[in-house]
């Protein structure tokens, strides 16, 4: 064992838990981090570790991979556009199940067992989430796909005193429709109503890549202009991550990050660390 390194990244941890003591931190939980047993257990464990030092960790997930596996089985059409799932009632009663029933609460077993209780929502509970039905570009109906026009962070924030909230990315309107909401402007639409010091989305890529098919292109630090600058030419999964980045930090959220999630521990690396891991989109 290494004594000196070790003491070595306690040591440049310190400054960081200082400045974070009593800040919210909303983590969009997802991808590989989401599947595999061992990302699992460290994920919960750094999650509960933000806890005991004294942030306010708020776990926002989606679990479009498990979606997309029992549409498959049950023989039902599966469609993307500009990294939106294309949601009719069917597919909006698949995804309830899978994020409400089974995702959510394997997620609040994991956060339970590493010592810290855990309560599972989504966006009905408590009326957390009001939505409105969101179209693509080009005024393209995509179905019950949602946009959150309201978070009711006193849900949050009673549940957040205590324990540390889970919320599974979906939603309804003023008239009980149900909608898929993307878990990435979820966790944008949460970070900026509570005002939180940053929102960091897990994903299975080291970051916002220049070039996305040079692992070594990825860009450290940006502005949310110079994001916003870029997006025209950004497609798939990223773009919506890079939107819901400059979406948070427009209304007010510190900064947001994009972390790659197959790391163990890239949660604590990304926050407790002088260099990072992936890319910090600021104001």
């Amino acid at each position: 064992m290494n004594q000196s390194r070790d003491v070595a990244t306690i040591l440049e941890a310190l400054p960081y838990i200082r400045e974070f003591h009593g800040r919210t931190i909303v983590i969009k939980y997802g991808g590989a981090a989401m599947i595999d047993p061992v990302l699992q257990e460290e994920f919960a464990r750094d999650v509960v570790l933000l806890k005991y030092v004294g942030m306010n960790p708020i776990v926002v997930h989606g679990g479009g991979p498990e979606i997309t596996r029992y549409m498959e089985r049950l023989g039902m059409k599966v469609e993307f556009v500009e990294g939106l799932r294309v949601s009719d009632a069917d597919t909006v009663e698949v995804a309830k199940m899978v994020l409400v029933g089974k995702q959510n609460k394997d997620i609040v077993l994991l956060i339970n067992r590493q010592g810290q209780p855990a309560v599972g929502l989504c966006g009905d509970d408590g009326l957390l989430f009001r939505v409105r039905k969101q179209l693509a570009a080009g005024e393209r109906d995509i179905g019950f796909v949602g946009e959150i026009e309201h978070v009711d962070v006193n849900v949050l924030n009673h549940i957040a005193q205590d324990y540390i909230p889970v919320v599974a990315s979906v939603g309804a309107d003023s008239e009980g429709n149900s909608y898929n909401v993307n878990a990435d402007a979820a966790a944008a639409a949460v970070a900026a109503a509570l005002r939180a010091f940053k929102v960091i989305f897990l994903t299975d890529v080291e970051g916002w890549l220049a070039d996305p098919n040079e692992p070594d292109s990825r860009i450290s630090e940006a502005t949310a202009s110079e994001v916003r600058e870029r997006l025209g030419g950004i497609s798939g999964g990223m773009r919506p991550k890079l939107e819901a980045c400059v979406s948070a930090v427009e209304d007010g959220v510190g900064a947001a990050h994009i972390i790659d999630g197959r790391l163990q521990h890239s949660l604590l690396l990304e926050l407790f660390t002088d260099q990072g891991i992936g890319t910090k989109i600021c104001p």
